[in-house]
């Protein structure tokens, strides 16, 4: 298994190597999905800045790999980025050779395509080469290409860098300003874009010195192998002077696709039939198309995500569900010593023989939750078997219990039990006990006086002084309006 990157990225194995890093084929545990991890060599404080400007670029476009996150361990930092197992041109070229026109123009259309959306974002890649223009594995079918590796792209306007005099990229692919060491721009792509169309063109690397001379009295004759109104593009891409290219991304795009109106169809015919494959190969032991397939060193077996837990059925109280209360479990009975014999006490509650109902808030079969409107169908609720409404339930119930529980031959029937106790009332009912009295009858009350019964109100030496001292302000009120 690989190595675990910042508890997220696992390191599978490498798939290139570029000038400050290497990119490795990862497995992103959180989003469950195979990414391109470029990771970071180099901790200086000149690569760790270029680190940050290049993975700060966010361009969503389909012709764009631009990175997508990243991540720091200790010394080591990472961005990560799609996938695309396609190769790249360079690879292309050196299975097949020289491509056909249409085909190369379809590559050109999608590379000027993602251009376009890197130069709105003020963003000038200057290195534009074929092995930085990745494509995905489509087969023979339409090919899809991806512009890469921004590492060395550089935004208007932000500071260099580089120390002056000295020149960033891919020798081979400069535009004439580049070498000059001066301020690149927009048309320094743009004149690499040419030298990249000249290259699938022809299946050679171009000379961009050799091609500066040529152009010393005005724009020389197509290559071999370059037809006309390809080179009515390329050859305006291909200007020394920067003032004589196309100005922007969109105008040569559609230079292109004008160019690709006027070839001859028949012959494109003549090449082979170009397949992108898979460059990338199997995977690893361990891994899988859905992921890792074994558990990381020092880590238990890895478990498939189970199925979705089933979602009870909707409560009649509300949006939650009532849950079954839980119910404490019995004490286990004490062991008894051995040689001290078992003394007579309360006997147990007999277990019935029959057939029981099951509890109403008994948790339900599997670890479940039995729905709310099971509850209310309890022996106890209004519509249960012990309900005034079902007095037929009752009748057939009556027949079952009382066969459940006969006595078995030869044994005399138990007495009738009063309501709500479970006490055996013949002997021999629970082996190793005596015969358990039954209730007996109680103490009959003989005739005697009728108890007096009590009148109503206060007792008389409660009642007596209040009724004076009542006399005696009645008399006192006679009195005080007599004298007045």
């Amino acid at each position: 298994m690989g190595e675990i990157f910042a508890g997220r990225y696992e390191l599978i194995d490498p798939i290139g190597r570029g000038g400050v890093g290497m990119v490795w084929r990862s497995w992103d545990h959180r989003r469950r999905r195979y990414v391109a991890a470029k990771v970071l060599q180099q901790s200086d404080a000149h690569t760790l800045l270029r680190f940050v400007r290049e993975q700060a670029l966010r361009i969503d476009h389909p012709h764009v790999l631009a990175p997508a996150s990243w991540a720091a361990d200790d010394d080591k930092v990472l961005f990560t980025m799609d996938l695309v197992s396609g190769g790249s041109l360079s690879h292309l070229i050196s299975d097949y050779g020289p491509l056909p026109p249409t085909f190369v123009c379809t590559l050109l259309d999608q590379l000027l395509s993602g251009l376009s959306a890197v130069h709105a974002e003020d963003v000038v890649h200057r290195d534009i080469k074929p092995a930085n223009i990745l494509l995905e594995p489509t087969g023979v079918g339409r090919p899809h290409l991806r512009l890469s590796d921004f590492g060395i792209s550089m935004r208007i306007g932000d500071p260099r860098l580089t120390e002056t005099n000295y020149v960033l990229g891919t020798p081979g692919y400069f535009a004439p300003e580049q070498m000059l060491g001066a301020e690149v721009d927009f048309t320094s792509d743009l004149y690499a874009v040419g030298l990249v169309g000249l290259y699938l063109l022809t299946g050679q690397k171009p000379d961009s010195r050799a091609l500066f001379e040529q152009y010393e009295h005005g724009m020389p004759a197509a290559p071999q192998g370059v037809p006309e109104p390809m080179w009515q593009v390329l050859g305006q891409l291909l200007q020394p002077d920067p003032e004589a290219r196309f100005r922007t991304a969109t105008g040569a795009r559609k230079a292109v696709v004008s160019a690709s109106e006027m070839l001859d169809t028949d012959a494109t015919l003549e090449f082979e039939t170009v397949e992108v494959f898979d460059h990338l190969g199997p995977l690893p032991e361990g891994f899988g198309p859905e992921g890792p397939t074994a558990a990381p060193q020092g880590q238990g077996p890895i478990a498939s995500p189970g199925p979705a837990p089933a979602v009870p059925p909707p409560s009649s109280t509300g949006s939650f569900h009532l849950q079954p209360p839980l119910t404490a479990p019995a004490p286990a009975p004490a062991p008894a010593a051995q040689g001290i014999p078992e003394q007579p006490g309360t006997p147990p509650t007999p277990t019935p023989s029959g057939p029981t109902q099951p509890h109403p808030y008994q948790p339900a079969p599997g670890g479940g939750t039995r729905p709310y409107t099971e509850y209310q169908q309890g022996p106890y609720s209004e519509h249960g078997p012990y309900s005034q409404q079902a007095p037929q339930y009752q009748q057939a119930q009556a027949p079952a219990q009382s066969a459940a529980h006969a006595p078995p031959p030869g044994q005399q029937p138990a007495a009738p039990q009063a309501a709500g106790r479970h006490m055996p009332a013949t002997p021999g009912a629970y082996p190793g006990q005596g015969p358990v009295p039954g209730p007996g009858p109680g103490p009959t009350p003989g005739p005697g006086p009728a108890a007096t019964a009590r009148k109503p109100g206060p007792p008389l030496k409660v009642a007596l002084p209040v009724l004076i001292v009542a006399l005696l302000c009645l008399v006192a009120g006679f009195w005080a309006l007599s004298s007045a």
